[in-house]
């Protein structure tokens, strides 16, 4: 935990940029019949019955101190899709970064010897060398800020129902835009101080002989 909050705490770093990310499961639900439109005095109506279309796994990426933020889009969460999306937060999202830091959480996915069990080891080693990964504890996953912005997303952007994977990256990717441009960074506030004060029933104490 202090870790993670002592990284927060830094100044922003262009070559060492400080990116959070989680993963997200949304369902693709269809109407069975066509919603009524609003009309005066009377609002949307839609039937409560629908159609599902199975679901998809969202990644998500962060980057607090510059508000900006990045979605990809899979069918799956499992090794494969956790090692590719490490390989576009290096190579498409911070192409020019000498190292990032990554905020994540205990997955046993989250490692790198899935990235070694997926391209190799010469390209895991690749990767490795440009990523800096920081574990949220158990019961921790709040010092994500990925999580938090996850909850935004679903409230700004997924309330309804969403039919198919086009529309859900035609959504995302709007959403993705005007959240970039509006550049909504994220204050953390939270300190170790805060910490040792809070949890204070949690850290050892040692008594002087």
């Amino acid at each position: 935990m202090e870790e993670i909050l002592a990284l927060y705490r830094q100044p922003y770093n262009p070559q060492r940029p400080q990116v959070c990310f989680d993963e997200a499961s949304t369902q693709l639900l269809d109407h069975t019949r066509q919603p009524i439109p609003a009309q005066p005095g009377h609002s949307r109506k839609e039937d409560y019955e629908y159609k599902r279309h199975g679901t998809r796994n969202l990644f998500v990426f962060v980057e607090p101190k510059t508000g900006q933020r990045a979605v990809l889009v899979t069918r799956h969460r499992k090794k494969r899709d956790f090692a590719h999306a490490m390989r576009y937060l290096v190579d498409v999202l911070y192409p020019e970064a000498e190292c990032i830091d990554v905020v994540l959480d205990n997955l046993n996915t989250h490692r790198y010897g899935v990235l070694i069990e997926i391209f190799g080891k010469r390209e895991a080693d690749r990767i490795m060398d440009r990523l800096c990964f920081h574990y949220t504890p158990p019961h921790g996953s709040w010092l994500n800020m990925a999580e938090i912005e996850i909850g935004i997303m679903h409230h700004q952007c997924l309330r309804r129902r969403i039919p198919d994977e086009w529309t859900l990256r035609a959504e995302l990717m709007a959403w993705e835009m005007q959240s970039n441009r509006a550049a909504r960074k994220i204050h953390w506030s939270f300190t170790v101080e805060d910490a040792r004060r809070v949890f204070k029933e949690h850290y050892p104490t040692f008594l002087e002989s």
